[in-house]
């Protein structure tokens, strides 16, 4: 069931948040050695540690974000709560994915400033892109007969 199902819209419950057990096994299994298989039991059972461990996580940061009059949590909350709660080995590899994360950002900007860089209007592309795809339906079509 996904956050969303149940309940006829109202918000989930705790017992309706999860993850997607599909990924999970994935990233066990990409975890273990080849010979090393994972119970459906201990995926579960992970799974539900990773929500609690969400869930304590958020809740910390929602509390330090309310402390300093704040109605967004921020990364530098996330950061803050884990050192709170004792996980400051986390933090630096939770800031390089952060770092990381802000790069491919400004990476998709890059390519949405290629675009408006690109001189022509909408309607402009949008014929070259039909006259690309003639050209390829053409070409396509002559290798069929």
């Amino acid at each position: 069931m996904s956050d969303r199902e149940g309940h006829g819209g109202a918000p989930p419950t705790d017992d309706d948040l999860s993850l997607p057990k599909a990924t999970v096994a994935k990233m066990i299994a990409d975890l273990l050695p080849n010979d090393v298989v994972c119970a459906k039991e201990t995926r579960d059972l992970v799974i539900e540690c990773c929500v609690e461990f969400i869930h304590l996580i958020s809740s910390e940061a929602n509390e330090i974000c309310e402390q300093e009059s704040k109605k967004t949590i921020a990364p530098e909350h996330i950061i803050s709560a884990l050192k709170r709660l004792g996980f400051d080995s986390f933090t630096t590899e939770v800031e390089d994915v952060l770092k990381d994360h802000k790069q491919q950002q400004k990476d998709r900007e890059k390519k949405v400033s290629k675009f408006e860089q690109s001189g022509l209007t909408e309607e402009e592309l949008l014929a070259k892109q039909e006259e690309l795809f003639a050209a390829s339906r053409a070409k396509f079509q002559s290798t069929q007969q």
